[in-house]
C-alpha cells in the first residue's frame, strides 16, 4: 500500500471514529410515507455537485435517510470543475473548511495532507481544479452518499400533498418525495444569460463560456471573448493555449475591476447575517457588489497576458452582431471588428421561464420585482429584480397564495438564492453555513408536519426505565408512626 493510501485509509478511520463520538449520522426519525402505493422519499436532491453533495450529507447526519440525489453528468463529472470551469486553480483560499460541515477529517486540507504531508500543504499556493474534484468524489464515497447520475430531471408536478419529479436516464420514471432541493448551481434556475446581440445568430460562430467548447476547432481562429469576469479570462487563456491565432477581450467598462470587495469584509458576521439584514440592506450590499464587479484573479488575468496575440479592449460595448459567411462582423464603441469565433463570458440568469423542467412551477413563484424590491432600496438591476423571493429555508414563495402549495417545499439552494441569502448556496467559503440553514429548516418543517405522528409515538412509548423493585414505598410506615 503507498503512503498517499495509507494516509487516506488512517484518515478515514478517524472519520468515522468522530462521527460515531458525535453520534452522527443521527438515527433516522422521519416516518415513513407511501402515495398510491408507491414509496416516498423525505428528499430528492436535484444535482450532486458541491451544493448538493453538502445538503445531502447534512440531512443524512440530521437522521433524514430517506434521501436520494440526481445529477444529469456522469459519475465524477459533476459541477463545473472539469467540464466548464477553466481555470487552472480555484481562486477559493486553500484554509477553507468548504463543505465539510464542520467536521475537520472532512476537509480538504485533512484529505490533502493525510495524502501529500504537511510539508507538501505549505507549498501549495491555490487548489488544482481536478484536485478538488478528486476531493469531492472522495467526500461522496467516504459518507456513502446515495446519488443516481446520468438522470435528468424532465417536470415536477403536485401530487395531492407530495411532489413528483419525473425522470429519464438510468433512472427513468416518477419519483415522489415530500421536499425537493434544487442544488442546480451556478445555472441556477434560469440557465446561461445571452445577450440579445446573438439572439438569431448561428451557433457555429459563438458559444457560451459554459458549453462544452471545442477549443481546438479554435486553432488559428481570430477569437473574440466578451466580458473581463474570471471566467472571460480562463476562456480566452484556453483558446491562446490550443493555439487561437488572435484572441480580444472585448470589455464595456473603461477600467478593469481590480478590488474583490465581498471578499475584503468576509466573516462569519457575513454569513449568519447578511440574510436576516432588513431587505434595503441586501439589496444594497448585492447591487453594490454587482456595479463595482469582482475582478478576475490575478493569476487568470496573467495567464492571457503573458500571450503577444491577447489584446485587451476596453470601454468596447458591443452595439451589433452579424453573421458573415464566414464569420462575424461586430459592431463596437470602438468601431467594426471582424472574428471567426465569439466567446460570450456572460453569465447565468435567474429568469427560468425557458427550461421545460420546471414549466409546471416557474409562473407561479414569487421573485423579488413582485413587491419586495422598493424603488428606494436603489437601482433596479434586472437579475436581481428576476432573484427569486425566498424564505428563510431557501423555500420559494407563491406569486398568488393558494396557486402552486408545492412551492413551499420546494428549496432554492443554488447561486440564485443569493440575493435573499447571501452568499452561502453556491461557493466555497460558507456552504457549509447554507446546508446547516437548508437543513435545520427542512427538519423543521417535517416534523410539525408529522407533529401527530410523533406526539402518539410518545404516548405509545412503554419501554420503562425503572423495573419497580429499585425502592420500597415507605409511606404505610410513616402513617403507623402518625397514628401512635
Amino acid at each position: 500500500m503507498t503512503y498517499a493510501a495509507k494516509g487516506l485509509a488512517a484518515l478515514e478511520a478517524q472519520l468515522q471514529q468522530d462521527l460515531e463520538f458525535l453520534e452522527l449520522p443521527a438515527k433516522s426519525w422521519v416516518p415513513e410515507r407511501a402515495w398510491q402505493n408507491a414509496p416516498v422519499r423525505d428528499v430528492v436532491v436535484i444535482g450532486a455537485g458541491m451544493c448538493g453533495l453538502a445538503a445531502l450529507a447534512k440531512l443524512q447526519l440530521t437522521g433524514i435517510s430517506n434521501v436520494v440525489a440526481y445529477d444529469a453528468a456522469p459519475a465524477g463529472r459533476e459541477g463545473p470543475w472539469i467540464t466548464f470551469a477553466r481555470m487552472e486553480t480555484l481562486r477559493s483560499p486553500k484554509t477553507l473548511q468548504g463543505p465539510a460541515l464542520g467536521l475537520a477529517q472532512l476537509t480538504f486540507r485533512a484529505w490533502f495532507t493525510a495524502q501529500w504531508g504537511k510539508d507538501a500543504w505549505q507549498e501549495l499556493d491555490k487548489i488544482p481544479k481536478a484536485q478538488w474534484m478528486d476531493y469531492l468524489i472522495w467526500y461522496r464515497r467516504v459518507l456513502n452518499l446515495p446519488v443516481q447520475n446520468s438522470v435528468r430531471l424532465k417536470n415536477i408536478a403536485q401530487a395531492g400533498d407530495y411532489i413528483a419529479v419525473d425522470l429519464e436516464g438510468a433512472e427513468t420514471g416518477r419519483v415522489y418525495t415530500r421536499r425537493l432541493v434544487l442544488a442546480t448551481g451556478r445555472s441556477g434556475l434560469g440557465g446561461f444569460a445571452v445577450p440579445d446581440f446573438l439572439q438569431g445568430v448561428d451557433r457555429r460562430f459563438w458559444a457560451h463560456s459554459a458549453d462544452d467548447i471545442d477549443f481546438s476547432a479554435l486553432q488559428g481562429k481570430r477569437v473574440a471573448v466578451i466580458g473581463a469576469g474570471a471566467s472571460s479570462m480562463d476562456n480566452a487563456a484556453t483558446a491562446l493555449e490550443q493555439g487561437a491565432a488572435a484572441v480580444d477581450l472585448l470589455i464595456r467598462r473603461k477600467e478593469m475591476p481590480r478590488i474583490n470587495k465581498m471578499t475584503g469584509i468576509g466573516s462569519q458576521g457575513v454569513v449568519h447575517g447578511m440574510h436576516q439584514l432588513p431587505d434595503a440592506w441586501k439589496w444594497r450590499f448585492v447591487e453594490y457588489t454587482a456595479a463595482t464587479q469582482t475582478p478576475p484573479p490575478r493569476s487568470s488575468t496573467l495567464r492571457v497576458s503573458r500571450h503577444d496575440n491577447a489584446r485587451f479592449f476596453l470601454d468596447c460595448g458591443i452595439n451589433a452582431v452579424r453573421q458573415e459567411a464566414d464569420g462575424l462582423l461586430i459592431e463596437t464603441t470602438q468601431g467594426a471588428l471582424r472574428y471567426d469565433f465569439l466567446i460570450a463570458a456572460t453569465g447565468f440568469t435567474n429568469d427560468f421561464r425557458g427550461r421545460p423542467e420546471f414549466a409546471a412551477i416557474a409562473p407561479h413563484i414569487r421573485s423579488w420585482s413582485d413587491g419586495r424590491y422598493q424603488p428606494e432600496m436603489g437601482n433596479a438591476r434586472s437579475n436581481l429584480l428576476e432573484a427569486p423571493d425566498l424564505g428563510p429555508a431557501f423555500e420559494f414563495r407563491e406569486l398568488t397564495p393558494g396557486a402552486c402549495p408545492m412551492l413551499a417545499h420546494i428549496h432554492c439552494f443554488n447561486d440564485a438564492a443569493m440575493l435573499t441569502h447571501g452568499k452561502v448556496s453556491g461557493d466555497i467559503p460558507a456552504v457549509s453555513a447554507g446546508a446547516d440553514r437548508l437543513v435545520r429548516g427542512i427538519a423543521a418543517s417535517l416534523f410539525a408536519e408529522d407533529v401527530s405522528q410523533h406526539f402518539a409515538s410518545l404516548q405509545a412509548f412503554d419501554t420503562p426505565e425503572l423495573q419497580g423493585d429499585e425502592w420500597v414505598d415507605s409511606t404505610p410506615q410513616l402513617k403507623q408512626e402518625n397514628a401512635l
